[in-house]
């Protein structure tokens, strides 16, 4: 299979789906936004945007699986499986906060084997394909270089749904105040992703995540040269809801402290 074929033809469906998130923008209104859950929130133009993109899939790969965030699991012959957000950040995307993404990944036979992310707003795209690289619009990008937390800008999401860690949380964000260059919320976490993987973060961590989220940002920051896994450093941060994703060269530093602040001073 040409990963790179594919790759850079769901970069064009990312983008046309980010064309019309964009022209929808200014056209929401509070009548078009429902709750799925606990502060979660849906309107039409992620359904519109998902079906957009499917249909485009489906004619790439014919009978191949999806897992989407708004129509759920659709199974197909083969093991290949399309892992799609619509829209990361459908809260910015109503209160009109310009940081939103569209999310696509393919996994082959559970490995990820291409990953898009676009942000609509800054019009910049980062996507990667198996030992292709990765790249922001054309241009090969990379994990930062730093070393050590002291020095490092890291990510987070704020727990909008699962509170059983939130104690852990606030006492791990008093951490990082004190002992990095600051703590950022951007409200999507595959943009928080596809940042560590172009340097602009040297880490991300969450929990409460589904496969979707992360899904197209793992394979962006392996192929950057970072990594990801899961709060025991272990490989279940696809479906496991909890990630760490970082340069590498932070991360048995970054877990070690994640480990210190979620599972043992709980108790």
């Amino acid at each position: 299979m040409d990963y790179r074929d594919i790759c850079l033809r769901v970069v064009n469906i990312a983008r046309e789906a980010g064309t019309y998130i964009q022209n929808e923008r200014k056209q929401i209104s509070s009548e078009d936004v429902l709750t799925k859950g606990i502060h979660d929130f849906v309107t039409y133009v992620d359904k519109t945007s998902e079906q957009m993109i499917i249909q485009k899939l489906e004619r790439l790969l014919p009978h191949s699986e999806f897992l989407a965030e708004e129509s759920g699991q659709k199974t197909g012959n083969n093991d290949l499986l399309w892992i799609i957000d619509p829209l990361d950040g459908t809260t910015n995307f109503i209160h009109q906060l310009p940081l939103f993404t569209v999310s696509i990944a393919l996994y082959e036979n559970q490995k990820p084997v291409a990953g898009v992310i676009y942000e609509p707003n800054l019009d910049e795209c980062f996507y990667a394909w198996h030992k292709g690289g990765a790249f922001l619009n054309e241009k090969p990008i990379r994990v930062s270089e730093t070393a050590n937390l002291n020095n490092s800008l890291l990510a987070t999401g704020f727990p909008y749904y699962d509170y059983q860690h939130l104690d852990a949380f606030m006492e791990f964000l008093k951490f990082t105040i004190k002992e990095t260059r600051g703590l950022r919320r951007l409200g999507s976490a595959a943009l928080d992703m596809a940042w560590v993987a172009c340097g602009r973060f040297e880490a991300f961590y969450e929990y409460g995540l589904r496969p979707w989220d992360v899904a197209a940002g793992i394979c962006i920051i392996e192929e950057a040269g970072g990594k990801t896994s899961d709060f025991h450093n272990g490989p279940n941060y696809l479906y496991g809801k909890e990630i760490i994703a970082s340069n590498g060269l932070v991360h048995n530093e970054l877990f070690e402290k994640i480990q210190e602040y979620f599972f043992y001073k709980k108790n």
